[in-house]
């Protein structure tokens, strides 16, 4: 692909100076290191002039790249710490004091090298993008397919593109209907149809069977090809990190050269002027501010964030702006089933079995959604036969000798009641329709959803209490879903169908504005994590391009681990700001002794070295934990909150019995309906409670130190309690009513019950996997693993007649 070989000629090249940056930083410091102690052997053997050559050796060495370093920053428009290092290393050999200058030369190389280790980073080269871009296109011309360089292709060829393929250019569908995976480009995992004629952009890759398409582009006028374009500006337009010792030497510098000025001039004493300059030198900048970034560095990775930059987790612990991707950031980024929708003749798990026996071979994104909710319930599935798959619609089979069809349908949607209730859910809910036809007569309808993270909420609230103040959607995916999780999470702005231009441009025009924060974890996010002050890059499931272009990623797939990098990144600065302020304090009051005679150099750069220690023990305090980070749960508490996570899992079959049961009531109090409503209140009564109490006896106590305290629960503790109250109330109806159908003057009773029921539960669990489950590390516990018989046993079972 044109662009692609300058790209990585550009990074592979930096990546080496990265490396010869690393061996220059370490032979500075094992040179000025080497003459310092081999000054003081020479002292010992009684070999002055040895000594003070060995130390003015020692000097020169690190005067040599200082006085490089500084030019470099004075084209730049800066005068940073470097300057005075380099004065007093000048002024040290001047006036022959070597040692000082020896112990200065040490430090500024130190300083240098903790710097590199804090601020090397990654390369961003997108080698994804790269990688994932097409070579060659299969060109057919009459009768003959013949396989041609990219750059060969022109507009108005007729290609084909096989089945996994990636799309190589912009054109149009020119045969038959294809059924494509666009998420490198939008972001979003559910596959779309295009039908003949439509337009197809480069980059998006065919998930269904071969198809034609008509080019009407070249590759480097294509869309992928414009894609890294974006990633490569965006990264080349991002300013360039001012070290937070460059800022504090804006007034430092020339405060300390006023001094030693002075000094001079009152007492026309050289000698005292580099006293002043030797104390002046800021090593509590140069060394006490890269070692609390670097520990700050370390904290992070125990907690699976790598930050590739000092200069990142500077910025990130003073964003004020976050922007994030949607699919795979805020989303789990894969589609569940919410809701099974039944015909009166049918129950939803059977619906679910038959469209789960139907789809066991198709690779579909929301097939695969079908079949791991059936066997999370534990449905017994029958294999297929005769499968044939469609591209953009579905599947059909037989299965148990039944004719099946599972997707889209080829006509209007049903006319019955609960056909229309289900397409109205879809719309208000935003989640996709499978149809369930067997022997061409509709019998349900699978609702599925890309579900929200369980520990987004919880993670943009701890966000904004770390210090975002503006919390603003981007994403590719339509206005409603966005909107609504906009209106869940509280953010700020919701931006939709953004393409990958569009979210370079808004995080720009962000970036003008305050310190901002892009996350996503897709290949179309890779251009906006660029141009981002710091890019964080969901890299466990996401995108490797992504990742590549990240100034931050998560190695593990938690959102809660950015606001752990927040705050730790926030600390670490503060550390370094406190230490560097200290530090600097103390300097001062050095200057104004050196000032007056009475601290000459070699006892000022010993007496500077004390003032480092001090400071850098200070900085090592980022290593630790701060008083406001969650306090580590026990191994009990742990197995209990993934054995109560998983029961929710599998209670989430019960939920949609409630809603059943209120829309078959709702069209009328027939024998069904009430059959419906029995099998609600067994649910509840046999799965439901049992559940709560279990929470309130084991699960809510031992909560309470780590949240601080019983009334954490408390309000889940009423929950349980009204909870509790309408499943009674609901038994009372149905006692009473018999083997009779409910009396007229009760079904409205039963329906608030019901939907009461519904939206408590809904609302509970929601809360409870918010604000409880997601505080238990990712991975499963022996406990759910090995536990009793009757949470392995699937809720449905436990209910069903």
């Amino acid at each position: 692909m044109s662009g692609s070989r300058p790209v990585g000629t550009v990074m592979e090249a930096a990546m080496r100076f990265g490396g010869g940056r690393t061996l220059v930083e370490g032979g500075l410091l094992l040179a000025t290191f080497g003459g310092l102690l081999a000054g003081l052997v020479a002292t010992a053997a009684g070999r002055p002039a040895v000594a003070a050559a060995c130390w003015a050796a020692g000097t020169v060495v690190a005067l040599v790249p200082s006085v490089g370093w500084v030019v470099v920053a004075l084209r730049r428009g800066r005068a940073g710490v470097d300057l005075l290092a380099v004065l007093s290393l000048v002024g040290t050999l001047v006036v022959g004091e070597y040692l000082a200058g020896a112990l200065i030369a040490v430090m500024v190389a130190t300083g240098r090298t903790l710097e590199g280790a804090a601020e090397r980073r990654a390369s961003k080269d997108l080698r994804a993008l790269l990688e994932h871009a097409p070579r060659s296109a299969r060109r057919r011309v009459g009768d003959v397919l013949e396989t041609v360089a990219l750059d060969a292709v022109r507009p108005g060829d007729l290609l084909v593109v096989g089945p996994g393929e990636v799309v190589p250019v912009d054109g149009r569908v020119a045969d038959v209907a294809a059924a494509l995976d666009e998420s490198v480009l939008t972001g979003e995992s559910r596959l779309v149809e295009r039908a003949v004629g439509e337009a197809v952009r480069s980059g998006v890759v065919n998930a269904g069977a071969a198809f034609g398409l008509r080019a009407e582009a070249t590759a480097d006028d294509s869309t992928y090809a414009g894609i890294v374009r974006l990633a490569q500006e965006a990264g080349a337009d991002t300013a360039p990190v001012v070290r937070l010792a460059d800022r504090y030497a804006a007034w430092f510098l020339p405060l300390s050269l006023a001094v030693a000025g002075a000094a001079w001039l009152v007492s026309g004493s050289a000698v005292r002027a580099v006293a002043v300059l030797v104390v002046a030198t800021p090593c509590p900048l140069l060394l006490a501010a890269p070692v609390a970034i670097v520990s700050g560095l370390s904290r992070a990775s125990r907690r699976g964030v790598v930050v590739r930059s000092g200069g990142a987790l500077e910025n990130l612990g003073r964003a004020r702006t976050l922007m994030l991707d949607k699919t795979g950031t805020l989303t789990a980024g894969r589609p569940v089933v919410v809701e099974v929708a039944a015909a009166p003749a049918w129950r939803p798990d059977d619906v679910l079995a038959v469209a789960a026996s139907a789809d066991q071979l198709s690779p579909h994104v929301l097939a695969r959604a079908v079949l791991a909710a059936a066997r999370r319930r534990g449905l017994p599935l029958s294999m297929p036969v005769d499968v044939t798959e469609r591209p953009g619609r579905g599947v059909s089979a037989h299965v148990d000798g039944r004719a099946v069809e599972v997707g889209k349908r080829p006509g209007p949607a049903p006319e019955e009641g609960w056909a229309r209730t289900a397409l109205g859910r879809a719309v208000l809910d935003g989640t996709a329709v499978s149809w369930v036809t067997v022997d061409g007569q509709v019998v349900g309808a699978v609702l599925l959803r890309d579900p929200l993270r369980r520990d987004a909420p919880r993670t943009l609230r701890r966000l904004r209490a770390a210090g975002f103040r503006r919390l603003v959607l981007l994403t590719g995916d339509r206005a409603e879903p966005a909107r609504e999780i906009g209106t869940v999470l509280g953010l700020d702005e919701v931006r939709a169908g953004q393409s990958p231009a569009d979210k370079v441009a808004a995080v720009r025009a962000e970036r003008e504005r305050d310190v901002t924060v892009m996350v996503g974890d897709g290949v179309n996010d890779a251009p906006a994590l660029a141009a981002a002050t710091v890019g964080v890059a969901m890299g466990a499931r996401g995108a490797s391009a992504s990742s590549e272009a990240a100034d931050v990623v998560l190695t593990v797939d938690r959102l809660d681990h950015l606001a752990d990098a927040m705050e730790i990144a926030r600390r670490a600065r503060r550390i370094a700001v406190q230490s560097a302020a200290v530090g600097m304090g103390l300097s001062l009051v050095a200057m104004a002794f050196a000032a007056a005679g009475l601290l000459p150099p070699a006892a000022g750069a010993l007496l500077q070295e004390g003032i480092d220690v001090a400071v850098i023990l200070n900085a090592l305090r980022a290593l630790r934990p701060g008083r406001d980070e969650t306090p580590p749960l026990t191994p009990r508490t742990e197995e209990l909150l993934h054995r109560f996570s998983a029961e929710h899992d599998t209670l989430s079959a019960v939920l949609p019995l409630l809603r059943d049961a209120a829309s078959r009531l709702a069209i009328g109090p027939s024998g069904d309906a009430l059959d419906a409503v029995r099998r609600a209140h067994t649910a509840l009564v046999e799965d439901i409670l049992p559940h709560e109490r279990a929470e309130e006896t084991e699960l809510y106590p031992a909560l309470a130190a780590p949240l601080g305290g019983p009334e954490a629960t408390a309000t889940m503790s009423r929950t349980h309690a009204e909870i509790e109250r309408l499943t009674a109330r609901l038994g009372v109806h149905l006692a009473l009513a018999g083997d009779a159908p409910l009396p007229e003057d009760r079904v409205e009773d039963v329906l608030a019950t019901l939907y009461g029921l519904d939206t408590i539960l809904r609302l509970h669990f929601a809360q409870e996997e918010e604000s409880y489950f997601t505080l238990a590390a990712p991975g499963t516990s022996r406990s759910t693993r090995t536990g009793d018989a009757d949470l392995r046993r699937p809720a449905h079972r436990r209910y069903r007649p």
